[in-house]
């Protein structure tokens, strides 16, 4: 008999709290994690193929072993998030860069609208027919 866990809310189960209240990511979104898991698999490929040499297989049907294959898709697998990570990493790196570089640009002031008052402001074809127009009206 199987007892399968229920977690309620899902976001609990990828985020804990510490005592502070603070959260902390999964551990395994870190590299070092990764690292470790990527020797771990190794370690256990390595073991599974020294075992099967030493039975006496052609490398033929080591290769085609489903415990090697599974160990072969661990290892990939692992290697996809660690360069998923570092690119994380890098497009992070890259917007602290770009954030750093805006922040070091002076800004432009804004003119202020009662200097703007002191100047007529050119009128649209539309307005300035509108006045003709009354302009004509008035004088009739």
């Amino acid at each position: 008999m199987f007892i399968i866990p229920v977690f309620l809310d899902k976001r609990a189960y990828h985020k804990q709290k510490w005592r502070n209240g603070k959260e902390k990511d999964m551990v395994s979104k870190s590299s070092e994690a990764r690292e470790n898991q990527k020797e771990y698999w190794g370690s256990k490929l390595n073991q599974r193929l020294s075992f099967l040499t030493e039975k006496g297989l052609d490398p033929g049907k080591i290769a085609k072993d489903g415990t090697v294959r599974k160990l072969r898709a661990k290892m990939r697998e692992t290697g996809s998030r660690l360069r998923t990570i570092a690119s994380q990493e890098k497009k992070v790196e890259e917007m602290a860069r770009i954030k750093a570089e805006k922040a070091a640009v002076p800004k432009e002031e804004k003119v202020k609208k009662k200097k703007e008052a002191g100047k007529t402001p050119e009128e649209s074809k539309r307005q300035q027919k509108k006045s003709k127009k009354q302009a004509s009206k008035s004088k009739e």
